[in-house]
């Protein structure tokens, strides 16, 4: 009887350890962000024919100590606009848990284009750009991030999606995940822009 007692002891106490473990992880991951193609945001744009917009939802863990950088890099004809085309930051709420929709839009009007990012309760002001889509191309825009939730690392840069321009009539695929792939696509392409995000203690 004192050997069973003993081995359910055990096992009870390897049952919390593991169970502590998982809560530990859990609590300490920095933040995850997964695409959301049916959000209000999404619907509206459609509805309206604004533009495009690329949605995420995203949650950042201890939101009070972290800042959120979300940019946009231009590249026309392979080359690096020396100013991202448009910026947001935000940081130290007053909440612990953050968590809301981010992303990137481009509205489309009949003269003007206006690109702009938005993150949960702030925004930036919309930046004028050069009208899209540029004669004699075609465009596409895509998210970067597969169909499942990922984990995000502090200090670590990601590429969220992508909209671009053809320099002719045709326009081939890339691995949006593999950085080679990426950077043939700047090559390849008239006008590419890159949502990127980076989380840092500020």
């Amino acid at each position: 009887m004192r050997n069973k007692y003993f081995v359910f002891s055990i096992l009870s106490t390897l049952f919390l350890l593991l169970l502590s473990g998982c809560t530990d992880q859990k609590d300490t991951e920095i933040a995850t962000i997964s695409i959301n193609t049916d959000s209000k945001y999404v619907s509206t744009f459609k509805d309206l024919n604004l533009g495009i917009v690329l949605d995420f939802n995203f949650k950042v863990n201890n939101a009070d100590k972290n800042w959120v950088d979300l940019w946009v890099e231009s590249y026309k004809d392979g080359q690096l606009d020396s100013n991202s085309l448009t910026t947001l930051s935000y940081g130290q709420s007053p909440n612990k848990v953050e968590k809301g929709n981010i992303g990137f839009g481009i509205i489309n009007t009949n003269d003007e284009s206006f690109a702009f990012l938005y993150g949960p309760s702030v925004k930036a002001t919309p930046q004028k750009i050069d009208k899209i889509l540029s004669g004699g191309s075609i465009s596409g825009w895509d998210y970067a991030i597969g169909d499942e939730t990922v984990k995000l690392e502090l200090n670590e840069t990601y590429l969220l999606g992508v909209y671009r321009e053809s320099k002719g009539v045709s326009m081939r695929t890339y691995d949006l995940q593999d950085e080679n792939e990426v950077k043939k696509m700047i090559d390849d392409d008239h006008l590419v822009y890159l949502l990127k995000l980076k989380i840092h203690n500020k």
